[in-house]
């Protein structure tokens, strides 16, 4: 189950002038730096690392990102900015559908190399750990390659990559007329395959209008959850449809973007235990003027986390820097709500708190130094990137 909210939630644990000791790739103790002679008096340490008056945080997770796409869609956000809406230019074979074409046709190593290219970019803002969804290929054979160049990465970046199949992501061209032969694509093959090959941890889908609606969301996720994959949920980004309480009612881990969710949807998602994960970066990219009710989620229990919706065409950030300053500006969101958000309740989102965070004896050593005089400069340097350097698993990677 995700963490209730709670006061804890609100206020960070600060330590002054703290130290942390690593060992074997874990933190071993923490605590301030006078306490280091008394707590280890005979023990010489083989590296130290002064963070020189700055600050010390969690790595930051990021837990919804679209990273493996052959292309950008730099096109589509000046036709936005013309006047052109996201469902107008979808219509018209752009969106999703675009991606998806140029996808199927890159190879393995392409998708790889593309993706290197910003998780490097997420690395040296701060971030260790992120979600990964495939649902740029929309058949199975190009589901499954999307997952393997995840599994790849995972191997051979810094960054863990948690996988997420999304192959109900969008209706492919080929399908745009037959919805329910692609809805039983997905059940009958993409689903049993992708979990036998356990290429993916989670199972997400864009419950929109227009899109997958709630009893093609029902079944898929039924058909998901029943062959082991953890739910996740796209819901009420750009209209109300009750994906927030399809998403609470079928224990879905979280429920992503929620623009326009109900004071229903939230009653549920805190009574469900539903992490919200907000995507301030995304309606900020679109030019769209409603935000997620992130304070109305927070004061009615919803656990809230925060997440770039890095991807080609809606919001192609890879810096959770930038996010947080949105969020402290149109979600309304204290600092210490905002830090909570892309690390401690981030990891519970999925479901990696027991590893990473928080800075805890027993976690990884996943942290980051700042170049900071105090927390709250973190979310108000805006466009600026004041990590000093980045450690992942006790080792220095940026």
């Amino acid at each position: 189950m995700s963490p209730k909210i709670s006061e804890t939630f609100r206020r960070l644990e600060l330590i002054e002038h703290g130290a942390m000791v690593v060992n074997d790739q874990r933190i071993e103790w923490v605590g301030a730096e006078s306490e280091i002679s008394s707590q280890y008096p005979d023990r010489r340490f083989d590296i130290t690392v002064a963070a020189k008056g700055g600050v010390v945080t969690p790595g930051l997770v990021d837990p919804h990102t679209h990273p493996i796409f052959a292309a950008t869609r730099e096109h589509e956000f000046y036709l936005r900015n013309a006047g052109k809406s996201y469902m107008e230019i979808a219509a018209a074979g752009g969106g999703i559908r675009n991606s998806v074409r140029k996808t199927r046709a890159a190879s393995f190593d392409q998708l790889c190399q593309k993706a290197v290219r910003f998780l490097d970019q997420m690395l040296k803002s701060g971030t260790t750990t992120i979600e990964a969804k495939s649902g740029y290929g929309l058949s199975t054979k190009a589901e499954l390659k999307s997952l393997e160049v995840i599994h790849w990465l995972n191997d051979n970046h810094p960054i863990d990559l948690i996988p997420t199949f999304m192959g109900a992501h969008e209706f492919p061209d080929e399908y745009r007329d037959n919805r329910e032969g692609y809805v039983r694509l997905l059940i009958d093959e993409m689903i049993p395959e992708v979990a036998h090959s356990k290429l993916a941890v989670f199972c997400d889908i864009f419950t929109e209008a227009g899109v997958f609606d709630l009893d093609q969301s029902r079944r898929i996720m039924t058909a998901a959850k029943g062959h082991g994959l953890k739910l996740r949920f796209h819901a009420e980004e750009l209209k109300s449809i009750g994906g927030a309480e399809l998403a609470a009612e079928m224990g879905a881990i979280s429920a992503d973007h929620l623009v326009f969710i109900t004071d229903t949807g939230i009653a549920k998602m805190a009574e469900a235990g539903t992490i919200a994960i907000l995507l301030p970066a995304t309606t900020f990219f679109l030019g769209h003027k409603e935000y997620a009710p992130a304070r109305k989620m927070i004061d009615q229990g919803v656990a809230v986390a925060l997440a770039t919706d890095f991807n080609p065409g809606s919001s192609c950030t890879t810096s959770l820097p930038a996010v947080m300053t949105v969020a402290a500006i149109y979600l309304k969101m204290t600092a210490e709500e905002i830090l909570n958000a892309v690390t401690f309740n981030s990891a519970c989102s999925l479901g990696l708190q027991k590893d990473i965070g928080s800075l805890q004896p027993g976690k990884l050593a996943d942290f980051v130094i700042w170049d900071v005089e105090n927390y709250e400069q973190i979310p108000y340097l805006f466009a600026q990137n004041p990590v000093r350097s980045v450690f992942k698993r006790g080792r220095q990677v940026v």
